[in-house]
């Protein structure tokens, strides 16, 4: 501690702080505060205060439940699974032969035929809703003058990105087909590119990023978006996630884990069961959520609909093992504390929680030790909903998705439903919300996910409450 006290005889006004940087930097004269990192950052997250205020004006979904952001909300609602037996490809050989796949869509619609055959599915995927996503913000880059694109950044989540792209053209390579490959196999393995699609179909010359940590993936990316804004470093951010893992290298690598569900081949739209007692694994899914981030002030002078405001984010590391948590849950409950504090909110203002919830035995338990860890014993009278038991696990995507059920929820008062979840776990004994969906007004939100390698994060969604 550098500082000197602040008394209560001095009535000089709180220091200002910088935007840049770690935001931590203060001026203030004629006196100095005694402040440490954990009071800056508890008292900068208060809402109304100094702190750039980020919110939320477009959303785009493509989901394996529904094409566009009220056919997937409709659905999720009305508890309509989008898990179905695979149809890309013939899956009798596997013995997880369902997913969360997406059927209906047509990537012509978004990109030439030309780029179809050389970028990963992930690309028009991400593209369509980010197309949704800024329509909905009331955007038109066509008309923008160069000076605001280069204010414009996308960042996104995904976990696989290209690797379908790569089985594609090494199923070619080993056919013997090698002229047949893509001469834009190297850029399109990589996960970076669908960021940089996204930018060049739009023209936004902003930063171009992809942040890939698994399963957190997407949350991460909206934490960073965050936070992007509040430094200056973009006036406007188009984030979200997208992931389009199903495949058979990919599929067949999740069952050799013995993570994914092989009970519910006859029954697809039964095998996601988060929480409930007879649930063998998750469910693999894919799909693309995107949004639109911008300033407070600059959305409100532009008249925008505001759905809500991203008010805390967490992330926490493990240290423990590449795929397992440690089963005590403390670490995700601390992602889970970190976002509430930077939102400067605690439990008893927790409306809702938007569960990680993949099907799977030993996480589910986890992270209802990792709830009440972290909320005590209000974890027992706050609502959550495992969305994945209607879409599967769409992997980097998955906290995108939550963020826009979320979202969707505040806006329509009406929280959606876990599906499955017919015997409850003992040791799962929240309430999941089964089986139908639940009128409540919501003003905090969490949003939880959990990744391999022992990475945790949190994000803390509130209603857009006026100065």
């Amino acid at each position: 501690m550098i500082y000197q006290e602040f008394t209560e005889e001095q009535t000089t006004p709180l220091p200002k702080f910088t935007n840049r940087s770690s935001c931590l930097v203060a001026t203030y004269t004629p006196h100095l505060i005694q402040l440490s990192k954990r009071s800056i950052l508890s008292w900068v997250g208060k809402r109304g205060g100094m702190r750039t205020r980020v919110v939320v004006t477009g959303i785009g979904a493509v989901s394996p439940n529904g094409i566009g952001r009220e056919d997937f909300w409709r659905a999720t609602l009305e508890g309509r699974s989008g898990v179905r037996r695979i149809q890309s490809f013939d899956p009798a050989a596997l013995p997880v032969q369902i997913a969360g796949e997406i059927t209906g869509f047509n990537p012509l619609d978004h990109i030439s035929e030309k780029d179809a055959d050389n970028v990963s599915r992930v690309v028009p995927l991400a593209i369509a809703a980010a197309k949704e996503a800024v329509a909905d913000a009331g955007m038109d880059p066509s008309t923008m003058p160069i000076e605001e694109r280069r204010a414009i950044a996308v960042l996104l989540g995904s976990g696989g990105g290209g690797q379908e792209f790569v089985q594609r053209q090494m199923s070619l390579y080993y056919s013997g087909k090698i002229r047949q490959c893509s001469v834009y196999t190297i850029p399109s393995a990589t996960i970076g590119t669908i960021a940089s699609e996204i930018s060049m179909h739009f023209g936004f010359r902003g930063f171009s990023h992809v942040i890939s940590t698994g399963c957190t993936s997407s949350t991460d990316a909206l934490g960073y978006a965050m936070q992007n804004i509040q430094c200056g470093m973009a006036d406007t951010v188009i984030c979200g996630g997208a992931d389009a893992p199903i495949s058979p290298l990919i599929m067949k690598a999740f069952a050799l884990m013995r993570i994914m569900t092989t009970s519910w081949n006859h029954q697809p739209e039964r095998g996601s069961r988060p929480f409930s007692a007879d649930r063998d694994g998750f469910v693999l899914g894919e799909g693309a959520w995107m949004f639109v981030l911008e300033k407070y002030e600059r959305a409100r002078e532009r008249g925008a609909h505001i759905y809500g405001e991203i008010t805390g984010y967490g992330s926490t590391c493990e240290a423990f093992h590449r795929v397992r948590l440690e089963e005590n849950g403390e670490e995700p409950a601390r992602a889970i504390q970190m976002a509430m504090e930077r939102a400067g909110i605690g439990p008893a203002e927790v409306g809702y929680v938007n569960l990680h919830g993949t099907s799977t035995v030993l996480n589910d338990r986890i992270e209802t030790r990792a709830l009440k860890n972290a909320l005590g014993k209000r974890a027992y009278r706050i609502p959550a909903s495992a969305l994945k038991s209607v879409i599967g696990h769409p992997q980097g995507a998955c906290g995108a998705a939550g963020v826009a059920v979320t979202l969707l929820a505040m806006r329509d008062h009406c929280l959606p439903p876990t599906l499955n979840l017919d015997v409850p776990d003992p040791e799962c004994d929240l309430d999941y919300i089964p089986s139908s969906c639940r009128h409540a007004d919501l003003d905090h939100a969490v949003c939880n996910c959990i990744a391999f390698g022992s990475k945790n994060s949190a994000l803390v969604v509130s209603r857009v409450l006026e100065n």
